[in-house]
């Protein structure tokens, strides 16, 4: 259990000498959900995972801010003293690699970004509106939700928030990958799922396009069957390999 602020973070570092990776969640989601893909690198790389504030084995906290996501990656980092770890994001996590990136590039060797950091602005009152009525009508399923790894020690209103501000903070991710100096590599789903129709699952990962065409040090690693949910159980293979291929990546433009 690792303090930070008010809260104290559940972190697993499996320790050894090779490549460390670090694994951000989804907005909801526990450290369970990396499972396959650690099982498919294997042991010959430090794996460090962890649960966010009021996810998983985490303890509940007073700011569920995006904001405060970023810090804690950090926190993570700084305790296990890793030297340039490849970043691997899902979702939410995503966002919140991207952003310690940008902000950071010298201390990342690369990002991988699974189904997610689409520089996507859709967020209005309506949307608020709609996502707020969402989770309190979902409030009765949050024990269920969280045996699978889908719902956090929150309230509704907190749930809600939380996802309303991760919309928000899609839409300025597009400036964030110009600060990023290290490989990027996308994995995307094709699939829809809960949440949005085909059609606004397409425009969100259109958005990549312009990021992938101006900038060379991002790449469409590939394009997955699977959708947003499922993508880590059906496609970890595709995970670990855009992982290796990352690792093994030294042509990006800080030259170290």
């Amino acid at each position: 259990m690792l303090r930070v602020d008010d809260t104290a973070l559940a972190m697993t570092d499996g320790g050894g000498a090779g490549q460390p990776v670090v694994y951000v969640n989804g907005a909801f989601s526990s450290q369970r959900a990396w499972r396959r893909v650690i099982t498919d690198l294997g042991a010959s790389w430090r794996h460090i995972t962890f649960d966010m504030r009021g996810r998983g084995r985490s303890r509940r906290s007073s700011d569920y801010s995006f904001d405060a996501a970023v810090r804690d990656l950090g926190a993570v980092l700084d305790a296990t003293e890793v030297d340039r770890p490849i970043l691997v994001g899902w979702s939410y996590g995503a966002a919140v690699a991207l952003h310690w990136a940008a902000q950071r590039p010298s201390r990342t060797h690369g990002l991988v970004l699974v189904d997610g950091g689409y520089p996507y602005a859709w967020v209005d009152d309506d949307a608020r509106t709609q996502i707020r009525r969402q989770f309190r009508r979902m409030r009765w399923t949050y024990p269920v939700l969280r045996r699978l790894g889908m719902a956090g020690w929150m309230s509704a209103e907190e749930h809600a928030e939380v996802s309303i501000e991760a919309n928000e903070v899609m839409g300025a991710l597009d400036g964030r990958y110009d600060a990023v100096t290290c490989p990027v590599r996308f994995i995307a789903a094709s699939g829809s799922s809960v949440g949005g129709t085909d059609s606004e699952f397409a425009r969100m990962r259109a958005t990549l396009d312009p990021v992938l065409a101006r900038n060379p040090d991002v790449r469409l690693h590939a394009t997955v069957p699977s959708n947003h949910v499922t993508i880590l159980r059906k496609d970890f293979r595709t995970v670990a390999g855009a992982i290796r291929d990352t690792a093994a990546d030294r042509g990006h433009r800080t030259g170290t």
